[in-house]
């Protein structure tokens, strides 16, 4: 999850720039992992990017196992830097893992993810459960019904259902309702969105924002 956006002042050669830093490294190869280096490689990553603990940990052991192939660098040793940093940012608060659950559960509701993809989600990232079903209940702070606005995102951001041309709807039923499925909704709700007349009557219900359409 970014989080900082890009300037709109940003100098035009910036892509072009990062491009040949890229071309560069991979020239050189990976870098020897130090606890130095690992250090600044989480700084940095944790400068752009929201995560957790366990996703933060996996993108560190992969810089040793590279280091290791191609500098020797002892695993075991790396493995031990790697777990220092993670304790110490989760002590200091740079990592944590129920802010970060929280965050990524609001910004994938927003997209129209159900509760389902969303506990996935989190999970693929080492989110303990627990955290994740904070995560979730969270989610009915913003909504009376969390599962039936998730659906309407999806719909309108897709423009499947009520959200096609009329004279499309009958035809492209059955896709929809199977879209809205393969999300994580169940068939009820999902029948309930797709056939509905009116969203706006839906969005009141699930006290949604109005027509909202996520990007």
């Amino acid at each position: 999850m970014a989080r900082r956006g890009i300037g709109m002042n940003a100098r035009p050669n910036t892509s072009s720039a990062d491009e040949r830093r890229r071309r560069d490294r991979r020239r050189r190869g990976p870098r020897r992992a130090t606890p130095d280096s690992l250090r600044a490689a989480a700084l940095h990553y944790l400068e752009r990017y929201e995560s957790s603990a366990a996703h933060l940990r996996r993108l560190l052991l992969a810089r040793v196992e590279r280091s290791a192939r191609t500098h020797g660098t002892e695993r075991e040793e790396g493995a031990a830097a790697v777990d220092a940093l993670i304790a110490e940012f989760l002590s200091n608060g740079s990592l944590d893992d129920a802010r970060y659950a929280r965050m990524r559960a609001l910004s994938l509701h927003r997209r129209g993810a159900s509760a389902r993809a969303i506990r996935r989600a989190l999970a693929a990232k080492g989110v303990a459960r627990e955290v994740v079903t904070g995560a979730i209940e969270c989610l009915e702070e913003a909504s009376a019904e969390p599962e039936l606005t998730a659906a309407l995102n999806y719909v309108r951001r897709r423009r499947l259902g009520p959200c096609r041309a009329p004279h499309a709807r009958a035809e492209m039923r059955d896709r929809d309702l199977a879209a809205l499925g393969r999300q994580g909704f169940s068939y009820d709700l999902a029948r309930r969105v797709i056939d509905a007349e009116d969203l706006a009557e839906l969005e009141a219900e699930a006290g949604a924002p109005p027509g909202r359409v996520a990007p």
